[in-house]
């Protein structure tokens, strides 16, 4: 915009991380509702709380509550969810955080503007596979079935696509891998972005 013209501060994201012993990387789980992203994600904060990481988790539920309740379920409405939670997560990055963001992000374009936003080289995109038969089984927030039966509409998985991701960096089907197989999983894949102090 013509007339935002940042100002230049004394510390940034290299300070910011320096103080905290460890690098910044952005954890973007994927997966339809009930797939595991913010269990598995809930898991690894935990892990890495106690290799002394300073972590943030950004939750789909938490963020339509507070920062996008004025929101709906279009295609364009998810979009713009996806835009700020990026937008966010950068600034989380800049203050020397390592970011987990638990959301659907259902279509390849949005994840892509994450990326684009972030950088390329700070993002790690987790696709949770986890086979729809198995999301509706643990449905313990009943969406599905409201879904299917028309009460909730733009459902995921549906009613509405989702665009699995064509190469992640890491899949996880936890009809075949255990939380704590996950976690190792993911903690594996990061070393290489932040160091891990045990």
């Amino acid at each position: 915009m013509e007339n935002i013209i940042p100002h230049k501060f004394n510390i940034g994201k290299t300070e910011r991380a320096g103080l905290k012993n460890h690098d910044t990387v952005l954890l973007w789980f994927t997966g339809l509702s009930g797939s595991g992203k913010s269990t598995i994600a809930n898991a690894l904060e935990t892990e890495l709380y106690h290799k002394k990481i300073h972590t943030y988790i950004l939750d789909g539920d938490t963020i339509r509550k507070g920062l996008n309740g004025n929101l709906g379920f279009s295609e364009e409405d998810r979009s713009e969810n996806i835009r700020r939670i990026a937008e966010v997560a950068n600034l989380m990055l800049d203050a020397g955080l390592v970011v987990m963001a638990s959301f659907i992000s259902p279509y390849r374009e949005d994840r892509e503007q994450v990326k684009r936003i972030v950088g390329y080289t700070k993002m790690i995109e987790i696709f949770i596979n986890t086979p729809i038969e198995t999301c509706e089984i643990r449905d313990v927030k009943g969406l599905y079935e409201k879904a299917r039966k028309g009460e909730i509409k733009n459902f995921t998985g549906v009613d509405a696509p989702y665009e699995a991701p064509l190469a992640p960096d890491i899949e996880i089907d936890t009809t075949k891998m255990s939380i704590n197989e996950a976690v190792n999983l993911i903690l594996i894949k990061i070393s290489s972005k932040i160091e891990i102090r045990n």
